[in-house]
């Protein structure tokens, strides 16, 4: 069994970035609710345990509590914002409101000294409790600017009031080795690892002999499972199905047929355009579309099915498509339904495979590095399961998803051009059921809006919007205005994640 860190979510919006960063220094780790109880802990034998912040105060009637003074007898531990103030309280310390409450970046000075962390440095805050009395036996080892306690340690039990996983802290990642020393944790979680641990997985489910159905994309993760289940079970075994929706790219179904054909894929085209758009007529909501769309994927499987012996189904979900489609209590407060998420029906008569569910976007890619799938192809924008269905707002036609195929061309060909889609995580079109009046060629036009949307990120669950050059928004806005009927207005989409997310439904 693979050891690493448990981390036990309270509800922080920065929960995620504590597992990319540990992963990015090679320490397994996973994610739990904050509820997990200490026997299915135990029998993790993790190296350590890390409490995240969350946005409850630890004085609220409602505030989730864990008996954090068995885990810190049994394991290494790291609070984290809230997981700091509730060590204090758990330990006999005292929380109360901040007279000055600290949000955002700010200063704090070290007592102690750090490998590679100077005496002080800039971090990023997030709480408006404080400690006001360290519990017994802790040491001090920061304050903030504001005087107030911020990093505490007793034996090998840490806390720190702030968030050493964000990008604006400052020696975030020597703050969060420090800690992972502390536990003498093991650097196994290396792509090399990664991959055997795949691979011996993928042998271990599907007994040998037993076929499986691998539904691809198009997309970097389908693909990668699609080559690395074909190396493990055979290609007699894997039986690659690309469904075209309809509501793929420009001239995308070619051009992924022969890097499938190059990859030595035992691939078959599911020709289901009609099926898919026919389905999605007069459907406008965005839920409905994800729906409608995971039926009919189920659909096109049974027809591939007809006539095979068929015992599994392959799909290429990544940890978070998983965590968006849970909340951290495991109650159903859903951001956005994942279609390859949350089982299959009960009449498919199949069982689910997902080598990737553990993995984030940026680990898939060097998975695939490992396993010879060509650089330029693993560098490709990630693409919703749904396609463009959930880029053209509203309800969907043939004549709108066509201009968003030419539009989304012209501004992926300028990315390319212009030498920035490589510099960016995703970038693609978003058609508005917006109409707005314009002139084109001295006539009144009242044409739809289309928003260009980009935006950079590690592993997408935060990312910020790309800052383009004015020229070339310019250019891309003019081409598409001149070139496609049917747009007469550009807009550029400057949300980050948080607030909004990167797909607009």
């Amino acid at each position: 069994m693979k050891r690493g860190f448990v981390i036990l979510d309270f509800g922080s919006q920065y929960t995620q970035l504590i597992a990319r960063k540990l992963r990015e220094q090679n320490y397994y780790c996973q994610i739990f609710a904050y509820n997990k109880s200490f026997e299915e802990i135990e029998a993790l034998k993790p190296y350590g345990v890390i409490l995240s912040g969350g946005p409850q105060s630890v004085n609220s009637e409602k505030a989730p509590k864990i008996d954090i003074v068995s885990l810190c007898k049994k394991f290494p531990v790291l609070g984290i914002c809230y997981g700091m103030q509730h060590i204090a309280q758990a330990f006999g310390g005292e929380v109360i409101k901040a007279e000055t409450k600290e949000y955002g970046l700010s200063s704090i000075t070290w007592r102690a000294k750090i490998t590679g962390v100077p005496s002080s440095h800039n971090v990023w805050m997030s709480h408006g409790d404080s400690i006001k009395t360290v519990p017994e036996g802790f040491k001090v080892l920061a304050k903030s600017e504001n005087n107030h306690p911020a990093a505490m340690q007793k034996d090998n039990c840490l806390a720190y009031q702030f968030h050493p996983e964000v990008f604006h802290t400052e020696h975030g990642r020597e703050l969060l080795a420090y800690f992972c020393q502390l536990s003498s944790a093991e650097k196994n979680w290396t792509s090399e690892n990664i991959l055997t641990e795949l691979t011996e997985n993928v042998k271990n489910l599907v007994p040998k002999g037993e076929k499986v159905l691998c539904a691809l994309s198009g997309g970097v993760d389908s693909t990668v499972v699609g080559v690395l289940l074909t190396k493990a079970l055979g290609s007699e075994n894997v039986n690659c199905v690309f469904v075209d929706t309809g509501l793929l790219r420009k001239n995308e179904v070619e051009e992924v047929k022969g890097i499938y054909k190059a990859l030595n894929l035992n691939i078959t085209v599911a020709e289901a355009a009609d099926e898919f758009l026919s389905a999605l007529s007069g459907v406008s909501d965005p839920e409905k579309k994800r729906k409608i769309i995971g039926h009919k994927f189920i659909d096109v499987f049974k027809k591939a099915i007809n006539g095979r012996d068929i015992h599994w189904l392959a799909q290429g979900t990544l940890y978070p498509d998983v965590i968006e489609s849970v909340s951290p209590n495991g109650q159903s407060v859903t951001i956005k339904s994942h279609h390859n998420v949350g089982g299959l029906p009960k009449d498919l008569d199949l069982k689910l495979v997902e080598p990737l569910r553990e993995l984030f976007k940026d680990e898939v890619r060097e998975i695939g590095r490992s396993l010879e799938i060509p650089e330029e192809f693993l560098m490709r924008h990630p693409f919703p399961g749904p396609g463009l269905a959930i880029r053209c707002l509203g309800e969907i036609t043939k004549k709108d998803i066509a201009t968003l195929k030419d539009c989304d061309a012209i501004y992926i060909n300028g990315l390319k051009e212009a030498e920035l889609y490589n510099q960016i995580w995703q970038a693609f079109c978003v058609l508005l059921p917006v109409q707005t009046v314009g002139v084109q060629g001295d006539e009144r036009t009242y044409e739809k809006v289309l928003s260009l949307r980009a935006v950079t990120s590690v592993d997408g669950m935060t990312a910020d919007w790309f800052d383009f050059d004015k020229s070339f928004l310019s250019k891309v806005s003019n081409q598409i205005t001149n070139e496609v009927p049917g747009v007469n207005r550009v807009v550029y989409d400057i949300t980050s994640k948080p607030p909004g997310t990167i797909e607009w439904e």
